[in-house]
């Protein structure tokens, strides 16, 4: 019996000395990981996983800066108000500055909107190389810069560029003045006077080179002959494309050759904008011509005052550039960095601003004559009738 009892206390003394070698080696162990918060991996945008090399920025864009030169001139206002509406039913926060032709002002407005950490900035500047200093804070933030029918130069944080061909509107006013004075088969001479528009804007170094590309020859041949013998960009140029200024510079033409009905003939007038095209015509009735006599005048945007003097035989032409188109690719191109998306070009060999070639999303423009401006202008829901007539 007490070897039975005895042998049970060994027994059970050998039960528990398994059981504290079990707990010791238990004890020894590391406890195990807690349960961790597993994130959310993104689902790809649609095409993203067959893009190769992602663009150079692409953040979530829910709030976009908008910097406008002014909003006298009805194209930069229609512009900026066009993009904000359009924006803005994307759900996008959108700033709109108007900075009045001040560049301290653009400035100041762009500094402002890199501190509130927009997500990205859509700039049509003054004059092409006076952000180089304020924009290296958007470079440094991150934040994509979209230049907007005019090109910022020297900057290496422009990221995209947007806008109409340019050296196409040009060609479109050259030729329209070699097709309706038929220089191709005309001895001439025909006698012609050149405006284009602000120096510090890059686009007259398309604008005017596209035209001249196209009237050159006729220059170099004797068939056109500038009687003021202006033919130097900078010497035609129109500081803020000012419709005054390019007035004062064609009265001074005037005074100085007697470009009268009476006098020395002028067959044409190359202006690059409207604006210009505006002073222009308005130096020339004060001179005494009319729809009878008027030289061929170009122009360019078609503002409401230009399509009017075209209707009363004042203006021949203007180059229609629909803000529309241009706000809807400028519009994809934002949705394309919001959504991490290979942003939309078309360009990529012409527009170098100094810095490199800019990825270029180009629009196509369109010659407006009294002969189509209803289809053009009016059918398409640019303008209204009533808007034409009566402003």
């Amino acid at each position: 019996m007490q070897n039975s009892r005895l042998g049970a206390i060994i027994a059970l003394c050998m039960a528990l000395t398994v059981l504290l070698f079990v707990f010791a080696a238990c004890a020894d162990d590391p406890p195990p990981p807690a349960p961790r918060e597993i994130a959310a991996t993104p689902t790809p945008a649609a095409g993203a996983a067959a893009q190769a090399t992602p663009p150079p920025t692409v953040g979530v864009a829910h709030s976009v800066g908008i910097s406008m030169p002014t909003h006298y001139l009805p194209r930069w206002s229609r512009d900026g108000e066009n993009l904000e509406f359009r924006l803005q039913g994307m759900g996008m926060d959108v700033n709109l500055q108007f900075a009045d032709d001040s560049v301290v002002t653009q400035i100041a407005q762009i500094q402002s909107m890199i501190d509130a950490n927009v997500d990205v900035l859509i700039i049509v500047a003054i004059e092409g190389d006076s952000l180089t200093e304020v924009l290296e804070g958007a470079e440094a933030a991150g934040i994509p810069v979209i230049s907007y029918d005019r090109l910022i130069m020297n900057s290496s944080a422009v990221t995209y560029y947007a806008t109409f061909d340019n050296w196409m509107v040009g060609e479109m006013q050259g030729q329209f003045i070699a097709d309706t004075l038929d220089l191709a088969n005309q001895a001439g001479p025909f006698y012609i006077e050149f405006f284009t528009g602000d120096p510090g804007d890059n686009n007259i170094n398309f604008f005017f080179p596209g035209a001249m590309s196209i009237l050159q020859p006729f220059l170099d041949d004797g068939t056109l002959v500038s009687v003021s013998g202006q033919t130097d960009i900078m010497e035609v140029a129109t500081v803020g494309w000012s419709a005054d200024l390019a007035q004062a510079r064609m009265t001074s033409l005037i005074e100085s050759h007697n470009f009268t009905p009476n006098g020395q003939r002028l067959d044409a007038v190359l202006a690059s904008n409207d604006s210009t095209a505006q002073g222009v015509t308005n130096a020339l009735i004060a001179a005494g011509f009319t729809p009878e006599n008027i030289p061929v005048i170009t122009g360019q945007d078609c503002d409401l005052t230009s399509v009017r003097n075209m209707l009363a035989g004042y203006q021949a032409m203007s180059v229609f550039k629909d803000t529309r188109t241009l706000a809807e690719n400028v519009v994809e191109m934002v949705l394309d960095l919001r959504d991490g998306r290979t942003v939309s070009i078309n360009n990529t060999t012409d527009y170098d601003n100094g810095t490199g070639l800019i990825p270029t999303n180009l629009s196509v423009p369109v010659v407006v004559t009294i002969d189509n401006y209803r289809e053009i202008l009016i059918n398409s829901g640019y303008y209204t009738e009533d808007q034409i007539i009566h402003g």
